[in-house]
C-alpha cells in the first residue's frame, strides 16, 4: 500500500461534504430560478425549464471524465479543480447578458460540478471501515439535500430582492469556498499499488465480471425521476396551486432538505445493520412508487402537502445506498469510472426532467404528472439486483 499520512475520517467527510454541498447549490439552486424567470423575464414554464436544466446538461456529460480523473490523479486534486470550474461558471453567469449566455455559463459551472461526486464518494469510502461505510456515505449523501435546502432559501429569496447577480456572486463565493478547504484539507486514501491491485484482480473492468453494475445504474436513473420531479416542482406547485408565498414555500422546501438528509443517513445505517446495499434500495423503490402515486392522486386535497414532504425523503433515500455499492462493487481502481457512470445516468434523466415534467404540468395538471412519474420506480423495483449482492470489493 501507497504510504500516506492518515487524518481525522471524520474531517475527510465533513470537507467532502462540503464539496457536496457547493456543487449542490450551484446545480440544484438552477430549478428554484424558475419563478424569476418566469415573472422576471416573461419565459413560459417550459422555456424556463430548459434553461435550469443547463447546469444538469454539463455535470452530465463531465461525469465519467471526472471518475477517469479522480482515479488517475486523486480525490484532492480533482475537487479542488473542479470547485474552480464552478466558480468561474456562477461568476460568468452573474455577469452573462443574454438567456443564452446564462444557460451557457451554467453548462461550464455543471461541469466542474461533476467533481464533487466521485471525488467526495472516494474519499468517504477509502477512509471509512466497511461495517461503517454505509452510515459514512449516507451522511456524506446528506450534501445533496442539504444543498438543495440551502439553494431553496438562499436562491428564490435573494433573486426576488436583490437579482440575479447577486443571487450568482453568492453562489460562487461558497463555490470558491470549497474549492480552498478542498485544496488545504483533503488528504487522498491509501490504495494498493498497480502491481498489488493487479496480482488481486483489482485492475480487472467490474463490468465484464456481471451485471450488478449495470443493473445498479439503470434503477438508479429511474429512481431519479420521481426525485427530480420533487425538487423541481414543488415550490411551483406551492405557490401556484397552494397559493404560498415564496418565502413560506422556500422554508417549507429547505425543511423538506433536512427531513431527506436524515432519511439518507438512516438508510445508510439501516444497511450497515443489515449487510446489505440493495436489499434496502428496493424497499425504497417499492416506497417511492407508493407515495408519487398516493400524491397524484390526492393532489388537490389537504393531505397533499404531507405526501409531498414525506416524498422528499423517501424519493432521496436510494442514492447513498447505491453509490456506496457501486463504489465496493468497483474497487480502488475504477470505483472512480462506476461512480462516474452511476451519476451519469442520474443526471442525464435529471436534465430532462425539468422541461418534460413542466410540460406535463401546462397540458395535465400537477396531480396527473406527480401520479405519472410512479411508474419509474416501479419499473426499478425488479432491476435492483438483490440476489446478486456479494461480497464487498473494497
Amino acid at each position: 500500500m501507497s504510504k500516506t499520512r492518515t487524518p481525522d475520517k471524520w474531517l475527510m467527510l465533513g470537507v467532502s461534504m462540503l464539496g457536496q454541498v457547493a456543487g449542490t447549490i450551484f446545480v440544484n439552486g438552477a430549478p428554484f430560478l424558475i419563478t424569476f424567470l418566469r415573472d422576471d423575464r416573461g419565459l413560459s414554464l417550459r422555456e424556463a425549464g430548459v434553461v435550469v436544466a443547463a447546469p444538469f446538461v454539463g455535470i452530465t456529460v463531465s461525469l465519467v471524465v471526472w471518475g477517469l480523473v479522480v482515479d488517475r490523479i486523486g480525490e484532492r486534486a480533482s475537487m479542488t479543480i473542479g470547485l474552480a470550474i464552478v466558480t468561474v461558471g456562477a461568476t460568468g453567469a452573474a455577469f452573462s447578458t443574454s438567456l443564452t449566455a446564462l444557460a451557457l455559463w451554467f453548462v461550464l459551472g455543471g461541469i466542474g460540478a461533476g467533481s464533487t461526486n466521485s471525488a467526495s464518494g472516494r474519499v468517504v469510502v477509502g477512509w471509512f471501515p466497511v461495517d461503517r461505510r454505509g452510515t459514512a456515505m449516507g451522511i456524506r449523501q446528506t450534501g445533496l439535500p442539504l444543498g438543495v435546502g440551502t439553494a431553496a432559501l438562499l436562491v428564490p429569496n435573494v433573486a426576488e430582492a436583490d437579482g440575479l447577480r447577486t443571487t450568482l456572486l453568492i453562489v460562487a463565493g461558497i463555490a470558491l469556498a470549497g474549492a480552498v478547504a478542498s485544496a488545504l484539507l483533503i488528504v487522498d486514501p491509501p490504495r494498493p499499488t498497480r502491481a498489488e491491485a493487479a496480482d488481486s484482480g483489482q485492475l480487472a473492468n467490474p463490468y465484464r465480471r456481471d451485471h450488478r453494475l449495470t443493473r445498479i445504474h439503470l434503477a438508479s436513473a429511474l429512481l431519479v425521476v420521481p426525485q427530480f420531479t420533487v425538487w423541481t416542482y414543488m415550490l411551483v406547485w406551492l405557490i401556484d396551486e397552494k397559493g404560498w408565498s415564496t418565502f413560506a414555500a422556500s422554508a417549507l422546501v429547505a425543511a423538506t432538505q433536512v427531513l431527506g438528509a436524515g432519511g439518507r443517513i438512516a438508510a445508510g445505517w439501516w444497511s450497515d445493520q443489515v449487510g446489505s446495499r440493495l436489499g434496502p434500495m428496493r424497499i425504497v423503490a417499492v416506497a417511492a412508487a407508493a407515495t408519487m402515486l398516493s400524491l397524484g392522486l390526492l393532489s388537490g386535497t389537504p393531505l397533499a402537502v404531507a405526501l409531498i414532504v414525506l416524498a422528499t425523503a423517501i424519493t432521496v433515500a436510494d442514492n447513498g445506498l447505491a453509490f456506496t455499492s457501486v463504489a465496493e462493487i468497483g474497487g480502488p481502481f475504477w470505483s472512480g469510472r462506476a461512480m462516474g457512470l452511476q451519476n451519469t445516468g442520474q443526471y442525464l434523466v435529471s436534465a430532462l426532467v425539468p422541461p418534460v415534467v413542466g410540460a406535463v404540468v401546462e397540458g395535465r395538471g400537477y396531480g396527473f404528472a406527480f401520479a405519472a412519474v410512479a411508474i419509474f420506480p416501479l419499473v426499478a423495483i425488479p432491476l435492483v439486483p438483490v440476489r446478486g449482492e456479494r461480497g464487498r470489493a473494497v
